[in-house]
Formats: C-alpha cells, sequence, structure tokens
C-alpha cells in the first residue's frame, strides 16, 4: 500500500495544488470520497467549500479530529482485502493520491456520479531511482491511468505523467477525467 499518511499528532499538508484548485469550484452539498485519505488534506479542502465529504482509510486517526463535523463520514475498511464498501453509493468527486490497488480500479470509477469528476494522482514506473514505492505492483505503467479511465467512458480533462520536484521528487501520473 503506498497511502500518505501523517501521524495523528502531524497536521496534514496541504492538498496538491491542482486538486484545491478543483475543490475550489466545487458546490455546498457536492459529495466527495476522499480514498485512502491519509491525514485527509485533499477531503479537507473540499469540506472547506461545504462539501460533504466520505473519509476512507484502513487507518482513520488522521481524521479523527473530524469526527463531529456534520459534512463528513468517516470509515474504516480494508479496501485491499476487503469487500468494496461503497456499492451502489456515487459521488461527485472521488479523489486518490499516493495509493494504487488495481482490483479496485473499477469500483473506484464506478463510484464517480454521472457529471462527477476523478482525480487520481499516484506513482508511475521510473519512481523506483526516487524512492518508494519500488514493488511494480505500486506503480502504474505507461499510461495506465489515463487509459483505464477512457476505457471505462470518461473524458480526460487534464492528465499528465512524469517527473515532479514538489513535494518531493518523484515519477507520477494524474487525471481529472469526468464520467459522462
Amino acid at each position: 500500500m503506498t497511502n500518505d499518511k501523517k501521524p495523528a499528532s502531524h497536521p496534514p499538508s496541504a492538498p496538491m495544488p491542482w486538486i484545491a484548485s478543483r475543490a475550489g469550484t466545487a458546490k455546498a452539498e457536492q459529495t466527495v470520497l476522499d480514498l485512502a485519505c491519509g491525514g485527509g488534506r485533499h477531503g479537507r479542502a473540499f469540506l472547506a467549500q461545504g462539501c460533504r465529504v466520505t473519509f476512507v482509510d484502513i487507518d482513520v486517526a488522521g481524521v479523527a479530529d473530524l469526527a463531529d463535523d456534520p459534512n463528513c463520514e468517516i470509515m474504516q475498511a480494508d479496501l485491499e482485502n476487503a469487500p468494496w464498501p461503497f456499492d451502489g453509493r456515487k459521488f461527485d468527486f472521488v479523489v486518490v493520491t499516493n495509493y494504487l490497488w488495481r482490483p479496485i480500479l473499477p469500483s473506484i470509477l464506478d463510484a464517480v456520479a454521472a457529471g462527477g469528476e476523478l482525480l487520481y494522482q499516484t506513482f508511475a514506473q521510473g519512481n523506483e531511482r526516487f524512492g518508494r514505492p519500488r514493488n511494480p505492483d505500486f506503480l502504474l505503467k505507461p499510461a495506465e491511468l489515463e487509459s483505464t479511465a477512457e476505457a471505462a467512458g470518461f473524458d480526460i480533462l487534464d492528465s499528465f505523467e512524469g517527473e515532479i520536484s514538489e513535494p518531493k521528487q518523484a515519477v507520477v501520473q494524474r487525471v481529472r477525467a469526468r464520467k459522462p
């Protein structure tokens, strides 16, 4: 697993700028799934816009401070060893960063509501020269994220594949895609 978890004693880091920019356009009451949320840095950006956010992770300590927020749902779930916890649920935004478990990719795509957006960034092949993850099971193949979304009928609004230097040097793929 390649979550970007922070210990509960540390505040979450700032959201990725491209996700924060999408959060800034979200309307109050829209629904957001922050999958493998860690400290919830991305979901928190949507929460600040008045969205209803579902935070899910195997360890939810990083979002425990949000437990009393009426716009939050916090769900502890093992996404890799248990059934998908969102069958039949749809979200206006599905956000996934620094996490890849290929068996649930179809379920992730299905969780995006019609007209909703998938915001996904994780590590890609080539990242092994910069550090973890190095395991090919957790590294996207060339164009894998974009082609997976396209094959599921999504419209690609933005994509990127290559090296980044912030917050640390890595090789990533990112896609912003809308479900028709």
